[in-house]
């Protein structure tokens, strides 16, 4: 609308309906504008990003590839064995916002994940993708040469070269293969020292199969996916290990905290259904499902799916405030693209963001009993607290010592208050002249077990000092307290007769079957 004013300020003079034009002038983006995509990434978010491409193309298995040359580290391949990028959908997927029709469950959004997740790691981002009807294509981009924005095709042979190197796949997948190459990366260190390198992909790798583990836990525990880390040495031509990813569950628990849990409370919308599956984790527990990177009580909350891809993993997003007492609380939530009015997530697939009428919908969440989400967050807070109290309840025991493995005397530790100034209990090996399983020496305050049973114990590999862990933790529980006060009481006399009765018997059957425990 072109409005002119007259000297009053206030009087429409004219006004056209249509606006003319006398040319154009081309007006690109500034190159630049791209140096700032993807900028939330980090490099295993990035990673992910790319991973959820490889799934939407029906890939069973994922290769993330670090390559060193002249002792530095220059380039990063992630392959997949997906059906692969057609001649007609090369370019579309290349370009920066590209639009393409995503099927329903598709973990693929916004049609910038491969290109922003690259760019956030590096300045060039080649493609190489054979389809499944042997199309073979490539493309590549350069944040160093965008004057004009003209992709460039890479040669078919170049093309084949890598995507027919061994790439270590164990099966075909869907047919076809796809790899991806960044260079010119700006985040790996520069350095070609060694020590610093080896250090630095240490840690990158870690970075890489907690954060994989986390967000794709459920594709990784139904074993519909395969991801695998390794490093090549491009001078000698070799490629190392691989590292598996393997599945973190945030609510895999081997026994809940709460009687009650876990439970699903429901809320409707529109005609919608909203289900908010609460868990409680058992107090003090040491499992690396619930020990996520940045601790328990950043961890606690809500945790978003979206086609079984985990987008968010704690927060309470307007519920209730973190709090150190609701560290247990952990609550699963499927979302999809119905109820995307409620939910968007961002580009980076990190982050839910939740709309104004979800606190109040999860609020007026229940289950069939009428248990509401205010219940469920004190009884998460009930459970701490009684987690708390249960250990200074407990009766103090003697330390382990020797012969128990470091992870079984931290986890004993961790649960058992110790009486102070007193000698640990030991338990050792050796050859007995009698069949008899184990004997207490309390002057050493050793528990010493026959060596005869110990192949049947430990199998067929070699024995060491902390070698039977299971084994050594029972004992300890169970003759524990033989070992304290002064002398054996008649009591403590006849247990020990009845459970070395019983547990050499035991043995003895184990030891002839020839079957290890």
């Amino acid at each position: 609308m072109c409005l002119e004013r007259g000297r009053t300020g206030s009087e429409l003079l004219t006004w056209r309906e249509e606006i003319p034009t006398s040319g154009s002038v081309s007006l690109p983006p500034d190159p630049h504008a791209l140096d700032g995509l993807g900028r939330n990434h980090r490099i295993e978010t990035a990673l992910a990003d790319l991973v959820d491409n490889a799934i939407d193309a029906a890939a069973s298995e994922v290769i993330i590839r670090f390559v060193q040359r002249d002792g530095r580290l220059r380039s990063l391949y992630v392959a997949d064995n997906g059906h692969g990028i057609s001649s007609n959908l090369i370019d579309s997927a290349m370009t920066v916002g590209g639009y393409r029709a995503y099927k329903a469950g598709s973990l693929g959004k916004f049609g910038l994940g491969m290109k922003a997740a690259s760019f956030s790691q590096a300045r060039n981002l080649t493609v190489f993708s054979r389809s499944v009807d042997s199309e073979t294509n490539g493309r590549r981009w350069s944040l160093n040469d965008l004057s004009d924005f003209r992709c460039d095709i890479v040669p078919t042979d170049c093309v084949n070269d890598e995507l027919d190197q061994e790439w270590g796949f164990r099966s075909a997948g869907a047919g076809g293969r796809t790899v991806i190459r960044w260079d010119d990366i700006t985040g790996f260190t520069v350095t070609d020292d060694p020590d610093r390198v080896q250090a630095f992909l240490n840690a990158t790798i870690s970075k890489i199969l907690d954060h994989l583990g986390l967000v794709l836990h459920r594709f990784l525990a139904r074993e519909a996916l395969r991801i695998a880390v390794d490093v090549a040495d491009a001078d000698r031509s070799v490629v190392g290990s691989q590292f598996e990813v393997e599945p973190i569950d945030p609510f895999a628990y081997h026994h809940t905290g709460h009687p009650d849990y876990p439970k699903v409370l429901v809320a409707e919308r529109d005609g919608q259904r909203i289900e908010f599956t609460c868990h409680v984790w058992p107090g003090r527990t040491k499992s690396p499902n619930f020990r996520l990177p940045g601790g328990a009580i950043e961890r606690q909350g809500l945790y978003f799916y979206r086609a079984d891809r985990l987008l968010q993993a704690g927060g309470w997003d307007g519920l209730t405030a973190a709090d150190p007492r609701l560290q247990l609380a952990r609550v699963a939530i499927d979302i999809n693209d119905d109820v995307a009015g409620l939910f968007s997530m961002n580009p980076e697939k990190s982050r839910v963001t939740v709309g104004p009428d979800f606190a109040h919908l999860a609020e007026a969440a229940r289950d069939a009993d009428g248990a509401r989400m205010a219940s469920y967050l004190r009884d998460a807070e009930a459970a701490y607290k009684r987690s708390r109290e249960r250990r200074r309840d407990r009766r103090k025991m003697l330390p382990p010592g020797k012969g128990f493995d470091p992870l079984v005397r931290k986890a004993i530790s961790d649960e058992v208050p110790f009486m102070a100034g007193e000698d640990p209990i030991d338990i050792r090996w050796r050859r007995f002249q009698s069949l008899e399983l184990f004997a207490v020496d309390r002057e050493n305050r050793t528990l010493w077990l026959n060596d005869h049973y110990r192949p049947a114990v430990i199998g067929s590999g070699r024995g060491g000092l902390n070698d039977a862990p299971l084994v050594k933790a029972l004992l300890y529980l169970l003759l524990e307290d033989v070992f304290e006060g002064e002398y054996l009481g008649a009591k403590d006399k006849d247990n020990i007769a009845m459970w070395q009765e019983i547990l050499t018997s035991a043995a003895r059957s184990q030891h002839a079957r020839g079957v290890t425990w």
